[in-house]
């Protein structure tokens, strides 16, 4: 009898050491697999019914949380939900997150281990944990003002205080509604995904730093100048060569001196002034100066600048490239904003934002503080020095011409009254058959108030008579505050 009593307890001994090890395995093991499982509806109720924070702008939320009477409990809603969305992204039951709500997750859930002791403290007291509360850097007037300015038009605005880093408007268009993709009518939200996707303008893309980049045109003669200034070898009143058209170095190809074809001379005896050049936006006069330069100098200046880097501000940035390699011929097209050169609109805004703080280029940032759910204050932006290109003195030259290119040369539209504005337009030829790409790069200072900005509108032709006047009203939406 003893014998089959002790197999029952062997059998039954075995069958509790399974059931301890598969419940060990599943809840201990396999629990973070098992949560992160999209198939895990439960795990999604739970995400989404977590009360979380919202996103906040001069004081008022851009996105927040509501209550709704379902099995999610909370509802994320998006005021004005296109003005945001380049910056504040989605929040969507069906297809996760994007733009800040992906970015700053941590903390709006209130997962952050700076909210550590925030959590301990809500379990404590007994009350229901609470996503912490993301101030932006943006300002309101600049953002409503890129976007009305760029209006149906296909482009992008970035606008950066030049002291600090704080990213002071991000505007993309098309935008699209963030509200379509939060609704909780899974059906709504694909069909809207599915429409937002095969739409050919790319609402979803964030063209001030990402999808596909943009060729800089002559607003990259910036970099060129500022090349040259840095070399020591030059000043704003150095005579370079500027004839009306240029036969490229080991090419049939000849190049003009402006975009429409015109072949006039920049300057009496087709020579010019750096500074005149710059004003005139001489196209001859900066190929053949950056072959001078040389493909080594400029893209040693191009990377002080953060070309070829990756950023994350918190949102990812995709780094802004020039051609390496390139023979004389690459490398004139090359110093004129074409051949391979990709940039963002950020990326052109951190190089004008360097001529107005003294050659220094500041770490953009989007995030202004971070506050618990009672607003107590866990994260305050604190500016960083990225690099500095170029020198003091350099810059105030840079500025020297680039306040003259506004006052008597492309850039007279971005004239405002009272302020010191200096500029570069650009006009960006990238495809056969199609319209130029729209520029224009610079700043504003009056009093205390600073900006510096970047504007390109696709398709738009003239940098001068598009991109600019919203650059203007953008940044007399800052200084004039």
């Amino acid at each position: 009898m003893n014998k089959p009593l002790r197999h029952v307890s062997l059998v039954l001994a075995v069958l509790l050491l399974f059931l301890f090890g598969s419940t060990t395995y599943f809840q201990v093991i396999k629990a973070e697999e098992l949560n992160s499982n999209g198939r895990n509806a439960r795990t999604i109720y739970n995400e989404f019914g977590r009360p979380r924070g919202p996103i906040v702008v001069d004081g008022v939320a851009v996105a927040s949380s509501t209550k709704v009477n379902n099995r999610y409990g909370l509802k994320r809603e998006y005021a004005r939900g296109p003005l945001y969305a380049p910056v504040t992204g989605y929040n969507s039951v069906v297809y996760g997150f994007g733009g800040m709500e992906r970015a700053v997750n941590e903390e709006l859930s209130g997962k952050a281990d700076s909210l550590f002791y925030d959590r301990l403290m809500t379990v404590l007291s007994g009350h229901d944990p609470q996503g912490a509360q993301v101030e932006l850097t943006i300002n309101a007037k600049a953002q409503e003002a890129a976007y009305d300015a760029l209006g149906d038009q296909r482009g992008a605005a970035v606008a950066i205080d030049p002291d600090t880093g704080a990213v002071l408007a991000m505007v993309s268009t098309p935008s699209y509604d963030p509200n379509l993709l939060a609704s909780h009518n899974s059906t709504k939200v694909q069909k809207a995904w599915k429409k937002l996707n095969s739409d050919p303008s790319k609402p979803l893309n964030n063209r001030a730093i990402a999808g596909n980049l943009y060729p800089p045109g002559s607003t990259f003669k910036l970099l060129v100048a500022a090349t040259a200034l840095d070399s020591g070898n030059y000043t704003p009143e150095s005579e370079i060569p500027g004839p009306g058209s240029y036969q490229l170095p080991n090419s049939s190809t000849s190049l003009a001196n402006h975009p429409n074809g015109d072949t006039s001379a920049c300057g009496p005896n087709d020579v010019s002034s750096l500074q005149s050049a710059l004003e005139q936006s001489c196209n001859t006069s900066f190929a053949m100066l950056g072959v001078q330069l040389g493909e080594d100098a400029l893209e040693k200046k191009a990377a002080e600048y953060g070309f070829g880097e990756k950023m994350e501000i918190p949102l990812a940035v995709t780094p802004s490239s020039i051609a390496s390699d390139m023979d004389d011929a690459q490398l004139a097209m090359s110093s004129i904003g074409q051949y391979e050169d990709k940039v963002t609109p950020l990326q052109m805004a951190m190089m004008a934002g360097s001529f107005a703080n003294d050659g220094i280029v500041m770490e953009p940032q989007l995030i202004k503080s971070v506050r618990t759910g009672d607003l107590k204050e866990v994260k305050a932006l604190t500016s960083h020095k990225k690099s500095q290109p170029l020198s003091a003195a350099s810059a105030a030259q840079m500025r020297q011409m680039m306040e003259a290119t506004v006052t008597d040369g492309t850039a007279k539209r971005a004239q405002i009254d009272g302020a010191e504005v200096g500029g570069k337009t650009g006009t960006a030829q990238w495809a056969k058959g199609k319209k130029p790409h729209s520029w224009f790069v610079g700043y504003a200072i009056k009093g205390d108030k600073k900006v510096a900005v970047a504007v390109v509108v696709e398709e738009g032709g003239y940098g001068s008579t598009v991109a600019t006047p919203i650059a203007r009203d953008l940044m007399k939406a800052v200084i004039e505050e």
